[in-house]
């Protein structure tokens, strides 16, 4: 597996950010210009999913590349065309934010020296020593406390934090054709919890890194139904593990 740690590669590896989006009118832009603003990326595409406000319009106005889906198809399906996109385009770095502006563009640069320094994926983690949380809720520290449980058990990789959205990866990953993010069944919560599970599975490089999370307690602040959704994210560690799924 080729990795790299020297000066050289910190400048030449091509980086975007792509930051799913749904409704996130009056966020999306302070997140497109906080990243600006942090000069560590050379792009930042938004895949607007489906939103009905203006969301489209506030990101392209503060500088990023929009693409939109007609319709609302879920965020796996939101992070997939970011994928894609870095594919085509010769990306070699994805950095995957959350939309709705919960995320610090200002720690991307601790995430990416991760990725210089050799590892081939970095995941965000509320729970190691550095981080901040901001208004969680009682269940959802509950969920995203017992997931890492789950993920150690099936994986014995020694996780902290496995359903924070906020990582990034290299796209040499999707050269390895067992990692298959283009299934219809990953569309909505399941893709990041499938990624995740699957390049630890196939013996890349992952390291956890402690990253801020804060959640606007507001109307349309989640997008999530509790266990519906939360099933989603937790569904793909049984498929994976008793091999329902590939």
């Amino acid at each position: 597996m080729k990795t790299c740690s020297n000066s050289q590669e910190r400048e030449k590896l091509k980086t975007i950010l792509v930051a799913p989006a749904l409704n996130e009118e009056g966020k999306i832009g302070n997140v497109v210009r906080r990243a600006k603003n942090a000069k560590v990326v050379d792009k930042i595409l938004v895949v607007d999913d489906g939103s009905e406000d203006n969301t489209r319009q506030e990101a392209e106005r503060e500088g990023a590349v929009v693409l939109s889906h007609p319709h609302r198809r879920g965020v796996g399906a939101a992070i997939r065309t970011g994928i894609d996109y870095a594919l085509k385009h010769g990306y070699e770095v994805v950095v995957i934010i959350a939309g709705d502006d919960q995320d610090e563009p200002e720690e991307i640069p601790r995430l990416l020296e991760k990725i210089h320094e050799g590892y081939d994926f970095v995941q965000g983690s509320r729970y190691l020593q550095g981080e901040r949380t901001r208004n969680m809720t009682r269940f959802r520290k509950f969920a995203t406390r017992l997931y890492p449980l789950i993920f150690r058990l099936f994986t014995g990789f020694p996780c902290t934090d496995g359903t924070n959205g906020f990582r990034a990866f290299r796209t040499s990953i999707f050269q390895n054709k067992r990692l298959n993010l283009w299934q219809k069944w990953l569309d909505t919560y399941e893709l990041e919890p499938y990624l995740f599970y699957m390049v630890v599975q196939l013996g890349y490089k992952v390291v956890e890194v402690p990253v801020t999370k804060t959640y606007h307690i507001q109307k349309g602040y989640t997008k999530m139904t509790p266990f519906r959704d939360w099933w989603r994210i937790l569904r793909p560690l049984f498929f994976l593990k008793f091999r329902i799924k590939r």
